[in-house]
């Protein structure tokens, strides 16, 4: 029944929403044999500039074509609306490698939540790293759980993303709907924008941690994160088991104490109908140069082998499969 609800808000909350549209190569083809698909050119969506997803997505870009140059890789990083609209494109054969929430990955194979149906055409490549519901708010605001956010000028991320299901579903377990906030729908940057100009009163990111948006809010604005604990946090993950417990630490954003809140995990997905070499190569170009990875982006030292098949809920990609199964790892 909650899933039922919050699908039902989530739709009603995109009504009249454009997308965003992308220019992106096509491919909606099979490959077939060791081919490789588009001649090599492969779009790898990410998020929104502000966010993680972009500047990781292009540090991985760049790994990739520097280590399959010779093979013929050549991957172009496309800023997106993130997880949603990421699946969508990759269903749609308009984008061949993404950056996506695993929870908004189970909704999209059960069809529920954020999609009217099943969709199909995606596989998993990684598990990479967690994702922290982050909910910001002033220092000085008076807001100090989650109840206290009840009359306040909330801003539950893009129109259909996974940041608004995450914070739908929060809210429900502490008893609140979008009736009882003033509603917004922004992306990380233009609710940062948004918080400084004081049109709003807090914001939900999830995101990885430390986020440029509230990092760069922190250096100009005290502020606090709004704990998401106690008997509500058990709630939560009991309706939700993609959901795990994270404690931010104070010196993360400069907030008096730690913040216990939940998260779920980013993971990079691919169309399933790329062929079993060139995701196989794909995943090895990560994996064998974790080191450059992590020296290009920060979020790259929380990249681990041990953890690429954490949190899978679609299937992984054979390629990827073959290259955990070489390097030891169990996926069973």
């Amino acid at each position: 029944m909650m899933r039922k609800n919050l699908k039902k808000a989530l739709l009603l909350g995109m009504a009249g929403i454009m997308g965003i549209s992308l220019v992106a190569c096509g491919g909606g083809d099979s490959s077939s044999g060791n081919e490789l698909t588009n001649n090599g050119d492969y779009v790898f969506a990410t998020g929104g500039t502000s966010g993680t997803y972009y500047p990781l997505g292009g540090a991985i870009a760049n790994i990739e074509n520097t280590v399959n140059k010779d093979i013929g890789f050549n991957v172009t990083v496309n800023s997106t609306g993130a997880s949603k609209e990421n699946i969508m494109l990759i269903s749609k054969g308009e984008a061949d490698f993404a950056i996506v929430q695993n929870d908004v990955t189970d909704y999209a194979t059960n069809g529920e939540v954020l999609f009217d149906s099943p969709v199909e055409g995606i596989a998993t490549v990684a598990s990479i790293y967690p994702e922290v519901v982050q909910v910001v708010v002033a220092a000085d605001s008076g807001i100090n759980t989650i109840s206290d956010l009840a009359g306040k000028r909330v801003s539950i991320g893009d129109a259909g993303s996974g940041v608004e299901a995450n914070a739908l579903q929060v809210l429900s377990a502490y008893g609140l709907t979008t009736d009882d906030i003033s509603v917004n729908r922004l992306s990380f940057k233009e609710s940062g924008n948004a918080f400084k100009d004081g049109a709003i009163d807090a914001f939900f990111v999830t995101a990885g941690v430390p986020n440029t948006a509230v990092s760069e809010l922190a250096v100009t604005r005290a502020l606090k994160l709004v704990d998401i604990s106690g008997s509500e946090a058990d709630s939560l993950i009991a309706d939700y088991p993609f959901y795990t417990k994270i404690v931010i630490p104070k010196d993360m954003y400069g907030t008096e104490k730690d913040i216990e809140t939940v998260g779920v995990r980013a993971i990079i997905i691919c169309r399933s109908d790329l062929n079993e070499e060139e995701v196989y190569l794909f995943t090895k170009a990560i994996y064998d140069n974790l080191d450059s990875l992590s020296s290009a982006h920060a979020k790259g030292k929380e990249f681990k082998l041990e953890e690429a098949a954490d949190g899978v809920t679609v299937s992984l990609h054979p390629g990827a499969a073959k290259y955990y199964k070489e390097a030891g790892l169990d996926i069973s």
